[in-house]
């Protein structure tokens, strides 16, 4: 070990006495200053033009722009100018001869040098670290533990690029060659992870090897156990390469030898390589304050109730619009979508089946059209460089699963050792994956019985089938909604109550703008209904009084005649943007931070309404029209050119007036639950897809947190992390001209004076 310290101290005084590495440092802090200070200059510009900050840290040190990502983008260009005279220097200074005659072994030769690299590596996060020193003390509370996590990303990047840097200057006595073939040995590390990921063996070997992307796991937080090894094995394989080097040159051996000797160090390395990618050996540290790179603790517990063996099959159509998704050359991309499941559940299982079939999605040409079948996945195979005999005709896909009603698209089928099958789908939005909480959602519905949603049909209700604009199919049961009923945990079906009763299963029912009035026998299946503490969604309409008060008798409650108006500038009279209370705040963490937001739930055309009898509902106004320009207008019809003035004679009145009531009421150990709307536009198809100048929405937000209350909290999942508080910074912009200065002027000019100190004492030496 003495022997080792030995030759790293004399490595470094040839080091430091060097102008290339002091020039080095001088480029790199100068580099890091500029990074810093920019980035840190747009925050404070930001926070002096009055914009609030979010999550400060990251946006400083991890961004695409920040600090230790600018850094990384470089590095490699470093490095290499740094390693290509550790040996190389030794060959052609001959040198190398008084080592080898020297009770010194190539192990410590080696060692030593490397252990200079290691110092040198300190020296360049040191710099970094000053400034996450001056962050420490000017961010609030900064994410400390989050900054250093990508700084170890960095640090060992550093060492792995010097591993190999060393091994080539150890190969030629050429630095300028050594130089060359470390950035050529980067590169290919670099982009190998894409050679051969349609062959199963060695998509796993290439995989592995791939060097990208791999600090920038540290730079999101997350330090994997993989990465780790990752770093330490390649480290480890150059090294006993370089050692390997200088054993062949200093004891002549045959090639056969050497290369057996190479041979069997890379095959350990990637076989410890392949061991460090099972999931069951991986182990985690999520270094951001809000455990962004983990599974919420939600998500977590319902993992934890999953036992035994779960498997995830995809069946992936060629000829579907994502059939690029999941093909071979994809597959290690697919798995990561699972990763943070895999780290609490590492039995889960991949499988993918291929097939392909006519997908009935609307709207979708598809790639040559004028082809059908069979000669069109041919086609697109033989265009994707894709073995055709890989996929399964409609024939034999059907024999395995009928996927029709799903329209033949990409979907997973998630199943547990039990037998239990759901599916998961992919979505028509930009994101187009499940996120976690539709995945979660997907896996609850084994431990839980899923929410059965009766849609009342007979009277000319809201169709949940239709795509019209009136009607509710969006949100209650299109598979290509990322946020319907159906994809988030619930069952929909058609409710008819005219020759049967209502099934017991049933846990909502919603009753839509009817048009024509329920018979005595329905009224009265109802009517138990709601005695036996059945929950509702009641949805009316203006207009609606004789089909619709019926039914709302039974809660106390009826809908107002006439049509509320609000007279706002570029819009309908009778387009209410109704406000969120503070009783809904209370009901719902999101209805209360939209209501911080000033979100509307904006309404069409709605009717107040009014409290009637005390049937021992306690009534909770959710939403209420504004009380400013606003009243309940009982003579004019005509929204576009009718003239609007307050009646009062009539009963007009300019106020604010209920649109959204809740009612709760224990019957029995269960507490109802029901909601009352005065207009049914707001959750349909054409409302969802309307966005209006100045007016945020609530609209959605109304359906997911409706139905959320209206099954006890079990579906949609919560999959909602907790706000950075690291949002400010201690200084004002006033300081930016300092910051710049001290960055990218004074320290390295520091380092320069140091390094022209040295080089002139050497010079007198």
């Amino acid at each position: 070990m003495k022997t080792i310290f030995r030759l790293a101290k004399t490595e470094l005084r040839i080091l430091f006495c060097s102008p290339v590495s002091w020039l080095i440092l001088v480029i790199f802090a100068f580099q890091a200053g500029m990074a810093f200070s920019n980035i840190f200059d747009i925050q404070l510009k930001r926070m002096a033009l009055g914009y609030g900050l979010y999550g400060v840290t990251q946006e400083t040190y991890a961004r695409y722009s920040g600090l230790l990502v600018s850094m990384l983008k470089s590095l490699y260009l470093y490095i290499p100018l740094i390693t290509m005279g550790l040996m190389s220097r030794e060959y052609s200074s001959g040198s190398i001869k008084f080592l080898y005659s020297s009770p010194i072994t190539n192990t410590q030769i080696i060692l030593g040098k490397y252990s200079a690299m290691i110092i040198y590596a300190i020296v360049l996060m040191a710099i970094l670290s000053l400034y996450i020193i001056f962050g420490i003390f000017t961010i609030h509370n900064m994410n400390v533990a989050f900054v250093l996590s990508g700084l170890l990303g960095l640090f060992l990047l550093t060492c792995a690029y010097a591993a190999i840097g060393l091994f080539m200057s150890s190969i030629t006595s050429y630095q300028v060659v050594a130089a060359m073939g470390t950035l050529a040995i980067l590169a290919v590390l670099n982009f190998i992870g894409d050679i051969g990921q349609d062959i199963a063996f060695v998509r796993d070997i290439t995989y592995w090897l791939s060097m990208s992307g791999r600090s920038y796991v540290f730079l999101r937080g997350m330090i994997c156990s993989e990465d780790v090894l990752y770093f330490v094995i390649i480290i480890t394989l150059f090294i006993i390469l370089s050692i390997t080097r200088l054993q062949s040159t200093r004891k002549k051996r045959t090639r056969l030898a050497s290369y057996s000797r190479y041979s069997c160090t890379i095959c350990i390395a990637l076989l410890l390589g392949c061991f460090s990618t099972l999931p069951t050996f991986k182990l985690y540290y999520d270094a951001t304050e809000t455990k962004a790179n983990t599974l919420t603790p939600g998500s977590q517990e319902i993992v934890k109730q999953l036992k035994g063996g779960l498997t995830i099959t995809t069946y992936m159509n060629i000829l579907d619009k994502n059939y690029g998704v999941a093909l071979p050359s994809q597959l290690k991309h697919d798995f990561e979508r699972f990763e943070q499941y895999m780290r609490f559940k590492p039995e889960i299982k991949m499988k993918y089946v291929y097939y392909y079939d006519t997908p009935s999605e609307p709207s979708y040409a598809g790639n040559f059209p004028e082809l059908e079948g069979k000669e069109r996945a041919e086609k697109i195979c033989k265009t994707l460089n894709v073995d055709f005999n890989m996929f399964l005709s409609p024939e034999q896909i059907q024999k395995i699963i009928d996927l029709k009603p799903e329209g033949n698209r990409f979907i997973r089928v998630i199943e547990r050792e039990n037998g239990q099958k759901t599916f998961l789908r992919l979505f028509n939005d930009i994101p187009k994956h499940p996120s976690e909480t539709e995945i979660t959602t997907a896996l609850k519905r084994f431990l839980v019985k899923s929410p059965k949603v009766g849609f009342l049909i007979g009277h000319g209700e809201r169709s949940l089938h239709s795509t019209g604009d009136r009607y509710y199919y969006n949100f209650a049961k299109s598979i290509f909604f990322r946020h319907s009923l159906i994809n988030q945990g619930f069952d929909v079906i058609d409710l008819s109550i005219k020759d049967t009763e209502i099934p017991a299963d049933i846990d909502i029912i919603v009753i839509s703008d009817m048009r024509t009035a329920l018979n005595a026998e329905e009224n009265e299946k109802i009517k138990n209904y709601i005695q036996h503490g059945g929950n509702l969604f009641i949805l009316g309409e203006p207009g609606r009084l004789e089909t619709m008060n019926p039914l709302l008798s039974h809660l106390g409650v009826e809908l107002m005649p006439g049509t509320l108006v609000q007279l706002s500038e570029g819009f309908s009279p009778s387009l209410i943007t109704a406000t969120l209370t503070e009783e809904a705040a209370l009901q719902s963490l999101r209805y209360n931070r939209i209501r911080g937001w000033d979100f509307k739930l904006i309404m069409p055309t709605a009717t107040g309404i009014k409290l009637m009898d005390n049937k021992g509902y306690k009534i909770s106004p959710l939403v209420v029209s504004t009380s400013q320009k606003s009243w309940n207008e009982l003579e004019t019809t005509d929204f576009v050119d009718g003239e609007f003035s307050v009646n009062t004679q009539i009963g007009e009145k300019e106020q604010s007036y209920p649109v959204v009531l809740a009612l709760t009421k224990k019957v029995g150990e269960k507490e109802q639950r029901i909601i009352v709307t005065g207009d049914a536009d707001c959750i349909s198809n054409g409302e969802l897809s309307t966005k209006r100048n100045g007016i945020g929405s609530a609209n959605f937000d109304f359906i997911t947190e409706s139905f959320k209350w209206l099954s006890y909290g079990e579906f949609p999942i919560e999959t909602f992390r907790p706000e950075p508080t690291d949002n400010s910074i201690n200084i004002s912009r006033k300081a930016s001209p300092w910051i710049k200065t001290t960055a990218m002027g004074i320290i390295p000019c520091i380092l320069l004076f140091t390094g022209l100190m040295i080089w002139s004492k050497r010079k007198k030496h």
